[in-house]
């Protein structure tokens, strides 16, 4: 049995990256579902600001870009992130913003319970999901754009 050293599969990883992302679909005899319309899921697992501004920067051009009445946007937000949900949030206004443009923000329920934060910790109108992580593996097995400013 031959064994691969790193290099090996990396490479034959991204070669099978590339082929799933030119093949057209059902060309192996499967089909994968995909979305209607654009669709991205973007995370943020960073406590810094200026991360954050870029985010919401990086959603408010994709909308205007794409048409915000015609993609899906969810952000997810984890790890030293969720701090940046809480009521107290310096970038608090521009979350506010995004959900009114249509952006759904998701907190991760198990970083929320690692803090011992409840809802009435965080910002208003933000929704949960149980692990972030999880969120962006679903999303993106539904076909979904993953993106991490």
């Amino acid at each position: 049995m031959m064994t691969m050293n790193r290099r090996q599969w990396t490479t034959r990883l991204a070669g099978a990256a590339l082929a799933a992302a030119v093949v057209p679909r059902g060309a192996w005899g499967q089909s994968q579902p995909r979305a209607t319309r654009p669709s991205v899921v973007v995370q943020v697992s960073d406590a810094d600001p200026a991360k954050w501004s870029l985010t919401l920067n990086n959603l408010r051009n994709l909308q205007a870009e794409l048409g915000a009445d015609a993609t899906d946007v969810e952000l997810v937000v984890y790890g030293p992130g969720i701090g940046m949900l809480k009521a107290d949030s310096p970038v608090g206004a521009r979350v506010a913003s995004a959900l009114q443009a249509g952006v759904k923000v998701s907190a991760c329920q198990n970083t929320m319970q690692a803090l011992k934060l409840t809802a009435t910790d965080m910002l208003p109108d933000i929704g949960y999901v149980p692990s972030g992580v999880g969120e962006i593996v679903r999303r993106q097995q539904q076909g979904w754009s993953y993106l991490r400013p």
